[in-house]
């Protein structure tokens, strides 16, 4: 089954992956420390690296060397989604005499090893160009404008999508026809907006499929839904004016092709760790909220389907089908971990990977790996292949000295691995479960030989299922039926408060004769008004 490639001081090597986890005998380790960059093709078959010296792709299966390129600076590759390029950058370096460059980001045919194009990109930040899913169109983001080639021919521009300052553009997944969100900073008291288009049709305003403009957005992220029918806008401040939060303030914006558009309440104030969508495109998942942190599926009507409560977690991860969500809380958090069944929103383990800086499903549904790596944490690196039951299958750890840089499964198609029904019985392990041992709260000597209470600084908010149960009307009720509602609660609950009273003055009464008359009657003041006020306050 599916082998892991890793990446650190020690070398590049693969490993093999669930039942056995031995190395690949196969692919021959390299073992220069100089390992910038690792690439998988997107169907798995075809993996590049670059070593320092050279750019190498092999067949993953074979191990045969396909291609070599000389490019000892390239520090990022990446493969179109057909395998039919391979795209390189390098730092971009001026001349000594301040004349511009030589162009730094290559397009290689990989069949035929010949260099298609040449660019000259500047930024590192969304350096490679981005292809729709079956190659007919390419786009990059050039001078604040979106250029198109069409079917591979790099030599002439096909499209452009003009408008004042593109910072950003996502093309979705999925069929033609490809569709293009592209993401416009705000200025001068203008809104910042993000607009959908249905690629080639980029004629005005007008032509766009959807548009949500917003204030507050230095930057945003943009995440398509694999039925290309939504897209999820995280719009983040560097700054938040209110000072409640060190790390800027995020908004969540959905924004659909029909059109419709709305923003995501979310009812815990605080910053927006993760936003995943579910494979199966109608919910996804939200984790927000100061720790501890809440996590919420929602619906594609953004209203809250099922609530995990709040617990330490700053992550959310979907297995490949959709059917199991991991949340889970890494870097300053200490790696627990709940995997819960979708359909169902049952718990199914609990394992904990402390230190963990990365966690990957594997493409078949049922095997997660998590890592410790460099330069995030410098000691213990490692990584673990875990069940999502909860079993440990397999860890390594790198010898002191060393650091590991990457780690990441052979990816593949959709459809390879169909979707299997959920266990929640762990499954048998050779490895004894990782359970840290829990840390003692520090106790100081004068408390040392009396019991133990416990002093928690919050409670923690258990899961709730936020869907209308079936019986209530489905339909969210107006706000005059909500007040209507309330006020008839109110009624009920007042009515029931006074035949308390009646029945509590009745016993009262009776008591008061049978007791001596020393005891003091109940609460008077001797100020009738008084008195009533008392009764008012305590119904």
């Amino acid at each position: 089954l599916f082998p892991l490639a890793v990446r650190g001081s020690e070398g590049l090597y693969m490993v093999n992956g669930p039942p056995s986890f031995t190395e690949s005998t196969a692919f021959q380790r390299d073992s220069g420390k100089n390992c910038k960059a690792v690439a998988f093709s997107k169907d798995g078959s075809l993996f590049a690296w670059c070593n320092g010296e050279k750019v190498n792709i092999v067949n993953v299966t074979s191990a045969e060397l396909l291609r070599s390129f000389d490019l000892p600076k390239a520090v990022c590759l990446e493969f179109s989604p057909k395998n039919n390029v391979l795209v390189t950058w390098q730092p971009y370096a001026t001349a000594k005499d301040g004349t511009a460059g030589v162009p730094n980001l290559q397009l290689h045919e990989v069949k035929t090893g010949k260099c298609l194009k040449s660019f000259i990109q500047k930024k590192m930040q969304n350096w490679c160009p981005c292809w729709a899913d079956d190659e007919s169109i390419c786009a990059r983001n050039v001078n604040n404008e979106v250029h198109f080639f069409e079917n591979n021919n790099f030599n002439s521009i096909a499209n452009k999508l003009h408008l004042q300052k593109v910072s950003d553009f996502v093309l979705s997944p999925g069929v033609q026809p490809t569709k293009v969100a592209v993401y416009v900073p705000g200025s001068k008291g203008a809104p910042s907006f993000v607009r959908l288009y249905q690629y080639p049709n980029f004629g005005g305003p007008q032509s766009a499929l959807a548009n949500k403009s917003f204030f507050k957005a230095d930057k945003v992220t943009m995440l398509w839904n694999k039925k290309a029918t939504a897209v999820l806008v995280i719009a983040s401040t560097e700054v938040d004016k209110t000072g409640a939060s060190y790390y800027g303030e995020q908004t969540l914006h959905y924004i659909a092709t029909n059109g419709e558009s709305a923003v995501v309440q979310l009812p815990k104030n605080g910053p927006i760790y993760d936003v995943v969508w579910n494979p199966s495109s109608v919910e996804f998942c939200v984790v927000y909220g100061f720790m501890p942190a809440k996590a919420t599926v929602f619906n594609l009507k953004c209203d809250p389907v099922f609530d995990f409560g709040t617990g330490p977690r700053n992550a959310a991860y979907y297995s490949p089908h959709g059917h199991i969500l991991v949340l889970a809380g890494f870097g300053n958090l200490r790696g627990q971990m709940e995997v819960w069944d979708v359909k169902n929103y049952k718990l199914i383990s609990k394992p904990v990977a402390s230190d963990s800086t990365y966690l990957a499903w594997c493409p078949d549904g049922e095997h997660i790996v998590t890592a410790t790596c460099a330069p995030r944490l410098r000691v213990s690196n490692g990584y673990k292949i875990w069940h999502y039951t909860g079993s440990l299958l397999h860890s390594y750890e790198v010898p002191p000295s060393e650091e590991m840089w990457q780690v990441s499964w052979q990816p593949c198609l959709d459809g390879v691995f169909p979707a299997k029904a959920v266990k929640y019985q762990a499954v048998p392990s050779e490895l004894p479960s990782a359970d840290p041992k829990p840390a003692q709260a520090y106790r100081p000597p004068a408390l040392r030989n009396k019991p133990v209470t416990s002093s928690k600084l919050h409670e923690d908010e258990p899961p709730q299922n936020m869907k209308p149960q079936p019986g209530s009307s489905d339909k969210p009720l107006s706000k005059t039926a909500l007040k209507n509602q309330r006020k008839h609660e109110a009624k009920k609950a007042a009515k029931q408060e006074a035949k308390a009273d009646a029945n509590q003055e009745s016993t009262q009464s009776s008591a008061s004769q049978n007791a001596p008359r020393s005891a003091a009657p109940v609460v008077t003041s001797g100020d009738p008004e008084v008195d009533k006020k008392i009764k008012n306050l305590k119904k």
